[in-house]
Protein backbone atom coordinates (compact mmCIF):
# COMPACT_ATOMS: atom_id res chain seq x y z
CA UNK A 1 0.00 0.00 0.00
CA UNK A 2 1.06 3.41 -0.89
CA UNK A 3 1.98 6.10 1.59
CA UNK A 4 -0.42 8.72 2.34
CA UNK A 5 2.13 11.06 1.01
CA UNK A 6 2.48 9.33 -2.63
CA UNK A 7 -1.24 8.97 -2.47
CA UNK A 8 -1.91 12.15 -2.27
CA UNK A 9 0.45 13.69 -4.32
CA UNK A 10 -0.96 11.82 -7.17
CA UNK A 11 -4.24 14.24 -7.05
CA UNK A 12 -2.70 16.98 -4.96
CA UNK A 13 0.49 19.09 -4.27
CA UNK A 14 0.17 21.83 -6.17
CA UNK A 15 1.35 25.32 -4.08
CA UNK A 16 -0.52 28.55 -4.62
CA UNK A 17 2.16 30.84 -3.68
CA UNK A 18 2.15 33.75 -1.48
CA UNK A 19 0.20 36.84 -2.61
CA UNK A 20 1.27 40.30 -3.04
CA UNK A 21 -1.29 41.78 -0.40
CA UNK A 22 -1.12 39.96 2.72
CA UNK A 23 -3.00 39.85 5.79
CA UNK A 24 -2.04 38.41 9.43
CA UNK A 25 -4.31 36.53 11.34
CA UNK A 26 -3.94 34.99 14.99
CA UNK A 27 -7.06 33.16 15.45
CA UNK A 28 -8.17 32.73 19.42
CA UNK A 29 -5.18 33.03 20.80
CA UNK A 30 -6.70 33.51 24.25
CA UNK A 31 -6.02 32.32 27.90
CA UNK A 32 -8.32 29.14 28.23
CA UNK A 33 -5.75 27.86 26.15
CA UNK A 34 -2.60 28.39 28.50
CA UNK A 35 -4.52 28.09 32.02
CA UNK A 36 -3.94 23.96 33.08
CA UNK A 37 -7.31 24.56 35.26
CA UNK A 38 -9.36 25.18 31.50
CA UNK A 39 -10.84 22.07 30.37
CA UNK A 40 -9.30 23.41 26.94
CA UNK A 41 -6.03 24.05 27.91
CA UNK A 42 -3.84 22.95 25.17
CA UNK A 43 -0.48 22.93 26.35
CA UNK A 44 0.43 24.92 22.96
CA UNK A 45 3.16 28.18 24.63
CA UNK A 46 5.30 27.71 21.57
CA UNK A 47 2.75 27.96 19.13
CA UNK A 48 1.83 31.43 20.61
CA UNK A 49 5.81 32.33 20.61
CA UNK A 50 6.01 31.92 16.68
CA UNK A 51 3.11 33.46 16.19
CA UNK A 52 4.42 36.76 18.21
CA UNK A 53 7.63 36.17 15.83
CA UNK A 54 5.35 36.75 12.65
CA UNK A 55 3.51 39.39 13.92
CA UNK A 56 6.64 41.16 15.00
CA UNK A 57 7.63 40.46 11.16
CA UNK A 58 4.41 41.90 10.01
CA UNK A 59 4.07 44.76 12.01
CA UNK A 60 7.61 45.87 10.82
CA UNK A 61 6.75 45.15 6.91
CA UNK A 62 3.39 47.04 7.39
CA UNK A 63 1.01 44.08 7.27
CA UNK A 64 -2.55 44.87 8.80
CA UNK A 65 -3.36 41.88 11.81
CA UNK A 66 -6.61 40.69 12.74
CA UNK A 67 -7.32 38.56 15.59
CA UNK A 68 -9.96 36.66 16.78
CA UNK A 69 -11.67 35.65 19.82
CA UNK A 70 -14.94 34.01 21.43
CA UNK A 71 -17.64 35.83 22.75
CA UNK A 72 -20.53 34.84 23.92
CA UNK A 73 -23.56 35.85 25.81
CA UNK A 74 -24.48 34.62 29.44
CA UNK A 75 -27.00 32.66 28.22
CA UNK A 76 -24.97 30.98 25.38
CA UNK A 77 -27.88 31.49 23.13
CA UNK A 78 -25.82 32.95 20.33
CA UNK A 79 -23.55 29.85 20.41
CA UNK A 80 -25.99 27.52 18.97
CA UNK A 81 -24.95 24.26 18.31
CA UNK A 82 -21.58 24.83 18.57
CA UNK A 83 -21.93 25.63 21.94
CA UNK A 84 -24.72 22.70 22.68
CA UNK A 85 -21.90 20.02 20.98
CA UNK A 86 -18.80 21.54 22.68
CA UNK A 87 -19.54 22.25 26.34
CA UNK A 88 -16.37 23.97 27.67
CA UNK A 89 -17.17 26.90 25.12
CA UNK A 90 -19.29 28.31 27.92
CA UNK A 91 -15.85 29.98 29.80
CA UNK A 92 -16.19 32.54 26.60
CA UNK A 93 -19.21 34.06 27.95
CA UNK A 94 -18.38 37.85 27.79
CA UNK A 95 -16.15 38.84 30.31
CA UNK A 96 -14.77 35.83 31.39
CA UNK A 97 -11.26 35.54 32.44
CA UNK A 98 -10.98 32.26 29.90
CA UNK A 99 -11.30 34.93 27.05
CA UNK A 100 -8.52 37.88 27.95
CA UNK A 101 -5.25 37.75 25.96
CA UNK A 102 -2.60 35.60 27.01
CA UNK A 103 1.14 36.84 28.41
CA UNK A 104 2.58 38.96 25.68
CA UNK A 105 -0.11 39.01 23.58
CA UNK A 106 -1.76 42.59 23.39
CA UNK A 107 -3.67 44.04 19.97
CA UNK A 108 -2.34 47.40 18.85
CA UNK A 109 -4.53 50.33 18.80
CA UNK A 110 -4.83 50.26 15.07
CA UNK A 111 -5.10 46.83 15.01
CA UNK A 112 -8.59 44.82 14.55
CA UNK A 113 -10.09 42.31 16.60
CA UNK A 114 -12.73 40.23 15.44
CA UNK A 115 -15.28 38.47 17.92
CA UNK A 116 -17.28 35.42 16.43
CA UNK A 117 -19.16 32.76 17.85
CA UNK A 118 -18.26 29.76 15.51
CA UNK A 119 -15.23 28.15 14.41
CA UNK A 120 -14.49 30.00 10.88
CA UNK A 121 -13.44 34.02 11.50
CA UNK A 122 -15.18 34.85 8.44
CA UNK A 123 -18.31 32.73 9.04
CA UNK A 124 -21.53 35.87 10.80
CA UNK A 125 -18.23 38.62 10.54
CA UNK A 126 -16.83 41.25 8.38
CA UNK A 127 -14.31 39.64 8.22
CA UNK A 128 -13.81 39.04 4.66
CA UNK A 129 -15.36 42.24 3.48
CA UNK A 130 -13.03 43.97 5.73
CA UNK A 131 -10.24 42.41 4.12
CA UNK A 132 -11.93 42.63 0.43
CA UNK A 133 -11.64 46.79 0.94
CA UNK A 134 -8.40 46.84 2.06
CA UNK A 135 -7.22 45.24 -1.54
CA UNK A 136 -6.02 41.70 0.69
CA UNK A 137 -5.20 39.12 -1.49
CA UNK A 138 -4.04 36.51 0.87
CA UNK A 139 -4.38 35.29 4.95
CA UNK A 140 -1.34 34.48 6.93
CA UNK A 141 -3.03 32.03 8.89
CA UNK A 142 -1.55 31.59 12.94
CA UNK A 143 -3.56 30.51 15.74
CA UNK A 144 -5.49 27.52 18.06
CA UNK A 145 -6.21 25.14 17.40
CA UNK A 146 -5.19 23.72 13.69
CA UNK A 147 -8.18 20.84 13.82
CA UNK A 148 -10.88 23.58 14.86
CA UNK A 149 -10.69 27.19 14.17
CA UNK A 150 -7.66 27.32 12.20
CA UNK A 151 -9.29 24.65 9.46
CA UNK A 152 -12.68 26.00 9.54
CA UNK A 153 -11.09 29.43 8.63
CA UNK A 154 -8.70 28.26 6.27
CA UNK A 155 -11.44 26.74 3.79
CA UNK A 156 -13.47 29.80 3.99
CA UNK A 157 -10.41 31.73 3.23
CA UNK A 158 -10.01 29.88 0.09
CA UNK A 159 -13.72 29.89 -0.58
CA UNK A 160 -14.22 33.65 -0.37
CA UNK A 161 -10.88 34.14 -2.89
CA UNK A 162 -7.85 34.51 -0.20
CA UNK A 163 -4.95 32.77 -0.68
CA UNK A 164 -4.48 30.69 2.79
CA UNK A 165 -1.30 30.52 3.77
CA UNK A 166 -1.26 28.55 6.99
CA UNK A 167 1.88 29.18 9.02
CA UNK A 168 2.76 24.91 10.77
CA UNK A 169 4.83 26.23 13.96
CA UNK A 170 2.41 29.10 14.73
CA UNK A 171 -0.68 26.79 15.24
CA UNK A 172 -1.48 24.85 17.70
CA UNK A 173 -3.81 21.57 19.24
CA UNK A 174 -4.71 19.67 22.33
CA UNK A 175 -2.64 16.60 20.34
CA UNK A 176 -0.03 16.47 17.49
CA UNK A 177 -2.30 13.68 15.62
CA UNK A 178 -5.22 15.78 14.58
CA UNK A 179 -2.31 18.78 14.30
CA UNK A 180 -0.77 16.83 12.23
CA UNK A 181 -3.70 15.96 10.02
CA UNK A 182 -4.98 18.55 9.68
CA UNK A 183 -2.19 20.58 8.16
CA UNK A 184 -1.57 17.37 5.94
CA UNK A 185 -5.15 18.16 4.60
CA UNK A 186 -5.09 21.76 4.60
CA UNK A 187 -1.66 21.87 2.49
CA UNK A 188 -3.07 19.51 -0.06
CA UNK A 189 -6.63 21.05 -0.72
CA UNK A 190 -7.17 24.38 0.11
CA UNK A 191 -4.14 26.47 1.23
CA UNK A 192 0.25 26.60 1.94
CA UNK A 193 1.32 25.19 4.81
CA UNK A 194 4.51 26.76 5.49
CA UNK A 195 7.34 27.03 8.41
CA UNK A 196 7.83 29.79 10.54
CA UNK A 197 10.99 30.49 8.63
CA UNK A 198 9.27 30.47 5.49
CA UNK A 199 6.53 33.36 6.50
CA UNK A 200 9.26 35.19 7.88
CA UNK A 201 11.40 35.08 5.24
CA UNK A 202 8.44 36.41 2.81
CA UNK A 203 7.74 38.87 5.39
CA UNK A 204 11.09 40.69 5.55
CA UNK A 205 11.19 40.55 1.26
CA UNK A 206 7.76 42.98 1.65
CA UNK A 207 8.18 46.59 0.14
CA UNK A 208 8.15 48.69 2.90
Amino acid sequence: MSSAEDNYRRAYGNRIGFGARPALLLIDFVEAYFDPSCALYADIQPALDSALRVRESARAAGVPVVYTNVVYHASLIDGGRFAQKALPLEVFTAGGPMGAWPDGLVPGDDELVVSKQYPSAFFGTSLASTLTAAGIDSLIITGLTTSGCVRATCVDACSHGFIPIVVADACGDRHTDPHDANLFDMNAKYGDVVSESEALAYLSGLPS
